[in-house]
């Protein structure tokens, strides 16, 4: 007999912070929501730090990755939890897919799927190789260059013919020790946003939108963005849909980032399977739909 049903993986900055702040609280405010949601099916539901070393992972039935966004700072430290927990209790989402979509090397497997994503160079660690030469093979005006596994906007450059050299420093430091990607730059997200669609259960729930602050184009809210609740077109919730089905094996939950490419064709900018922040709070009934669907799986 397992302890707990289900185990909520959470950073131990989330875990019960004295006073937490505005973002904080909005992290806390949607776990709960998620765990009434669980409690009201009958399941017995934990909450815990994922870094925690002395408790027994044999005891839960299953655990859901929340907010471990920490774990970009520490992923050797990941990878070992990863492969240690699942061989323990069952994960949700799987592990095979987590490892899949922790490298944005996934984006070329969904484009080899017939999914349309932006026009992406990879450059692997070690390559010998300089962002003049990359900028222009690519052919665009202005590009995005940034790490293959990051988060939040980590080390995310918006480039130029003319910026070039000011970079050229943190790329070649980057490169070294990391896979980097190289993109166009998609005016869309200046003009219209990024389009954030949640999909559970292999069916689209609700959608935000994601706008960066004028004179900016990150979206997070680290650089000034700001979330806004959004009705999504049927060829948005179409193409959503699509993208998590491709996925081998099917995530039970996932949230597709989306953005107009410069083509003005839809483009998947990120797919987030492990820990994606997924808006409960401006469609509380969405944690609800994702209980029901864990249940069948429990």
């Amino acid at each position: 007999m397992k302890t707990y049903d289900i185990t909520l993986l959470t950073a131990q900055h989330y875990l019960d912070p004295a006073d937490p702040d505005w973002y904080v609280q909005q992290i806390l405010h949607e776990d709960l929501l998620l765990r009434e949601a669980l409690e009201r099916k009958g399941l017995r539901v934990h909450r815990i730090d994922w870094t925690n070393k002395e408790f027994d992972w044999s005891s839960t039935g299953t655990v859901l990755f929340r907010a471990v966004w920490d774990y970009t700072e520490r992923y050797d430290e990941f990878i070992r939890f990863l492969h240690a927990v699942s061989a323990q209790t069952t994960m949700i989402n799987p592990l095979k897919i987590i490892l899949w979509n922790l490298d944005k090397h996934y984006l070329h497997d969904l484009e080899k799927l017939g999914v349309n994503i932006p026009e992406t160079t990879y450059i692997e660690k070690n390559t010998s190789t300089s962002l003049q030469h990359l900028y222009s093979i690519q052919g665009s005006r202005e590009s995005i260059i940034k790490p293959v596994m990051s988060a939040g906007a980590r080390h995310t450059y918006r480039l130029n013919g003319n910026n070039l050299s000011q970079h050229e420093s943190i790329f070649q430091q980057l490169v070294a020790v990391e896979a980097m990607m190289m993109q166009p730059f998609l005016h869309s997200v200046t003009t219209h946003g990024e389009k954030t669609l949640v999909v559970i259960g292999g069916k689209f729930t609700h959608a935000v939108i994601k706008k960066a602050k004028p004179g900016d184009f990150r979206v997070q809210d680290d650089f000034g963005g700001t979330v806004h609740h959004y009705i999504p077109t049927n060829e948005e919730i179409a193409f959503a849909e699509r993208t998590v089905s491709a996925c081998v094996p099917i995530p039970l939950y996932g949230r597709v980032d989306i953005l107009r490419d410069n083509n003005d064709q839809l483009a998947v900018s990120e797919l987030e399977l492990i820990e994606p922040e997924l808006w409960f709070r401006f469609h509380p009934p969405a944690a609800q739909l994702l209980a029901e669907e864990i249940v069948k799986i429990i």
